[in-house]
């Protein structure tokens, strides 16, 4: 996990240089992106509260989601399409934490994102994220 100014988003595989992308995701079968690991987004109100409510010291990277988001609900996004900058994204799921999140960062993570753990999105039209892109619903 490192923190980039810009990643490249691209349709059915997710962010160059990705775990996924790269066909190492921990979940994954073979050689295949399946939609849901395309691209994690989590947002940064959900860390403080899991953090301040659980008196854990969480960070963005233990989270182990692409995009942190401020000022969107983005439970709220699960079957929408919206644009983070030029990228179109289809909400999928929400990306719930799991044992293997916990095993990775510290004990008491996967309670404390339990429903504010992201959301799964799939790359509907790629192109460059950049921080501080803007997160807009999709017109269409």
């Amino acid at each position: 996990m490192q923190p980039l100014d810009q990643a490249e988003a691209i349709v059915g595989k997710g962010l160059s240089g990705d775990r996924y992308a790269n066909c190492n995701g921990s979940f994954q079968t073979g050689d295949v992106v399946a939609p849901q690991e395309e691209l994690t987004l989590i947002e940064e109100e959900a860390i403080q509260g899991a953090s301040a409510e659980y008196d854990l010291q969480i960070v963005h990277a233990d989270t182990r989601r692409n995009l942190l988001t401020r000022g969107v609900a983005l439970n709220h996004l699960v079957g929408c399409e919206f644009r983070v900058g030029e990228v179109l994204l289809e909400g999928l799921e929400l990306c719930e934490p799991c044992s293997h999140l916990e095993k990775l960062t510290c004990e008491g993570i996967r309670q404390s994102l339990v429903h504010r753990g992201g959301l799964r999105a799939r790359i509907l039209e790629g192109g460059t994220l950049s921080l501080n892109d803007p997160v807009t619903l999709s017109s269409g």
